[in-house]
């Protein structure tokens, strides 16, 4: 139980420190950037809400392979935001499953490879693993995300 608390504790001191060092000492430009990278991002955002994830699906592909691929498609134009790193793509993930309450954070394993972020674990249904997949895609810098996650109630 200590445990469980002291693991609570690190993660919330470790988004805070994130979202103090991402936001601190920046020059108004900056910012500025910031603000235009995140408004593209929502509008990213609503295009991936259309990402193939139909629960029906999601059942046919884990009964036949065990695993739920989908690819983000490649968007025309220059990126607008630069390329990230693994280790902040999957601090990103782990903090927004950490977020929500229909997910475990301590259930599903985040692992991220040159943007291909890979979900392994536990999920309490079809609609959970379609979530957690949705919430991978949304990040900055995730060009795939293979699941094999399991449904276990």
């Amino acid at each position: 139980m200590k445990m469980l608390l002291v693991l609570l504790i690190g993660a919330a001191i470790g988004i805070a420190g994130y979202i103090y060092v991402r936001d601190s000492g920046k020059p108004k430009l900056e910012k500025a950037g910031d603000q235009i990278t995140e408004g593209a991002n929502e509008l990213k955002d609503k295009w991936n809400e259309n990402v193939d994830l139909d629960t029906d699906k999601i059942r046919e592909e884990l009964a036949r392979s065990g695993k739920v691929i989908r690819k983000k498609a490649e968007q025309a134009g220059t990126r607008i935001a630069d390329a990230t790193s693994d280790t902040r793509i999957t601090a990103e993930i782990k903090s927004k499953l950490a977020l929500e309450s229909d997910l475990s954070a301590l259930k599903i394993s985040v692992n991220t490879t040159d943007g291909i972020v890979t979900l392994s674990g536990s999920a309490s249904s079809l609609e959970a693993i379609q979530k957690a997949m949705k919430l991978a895609l949304s990040v900055d810098g995730v060009t795939q995300v293979v699941s094999s996650l399991q449904v276990k109630e």
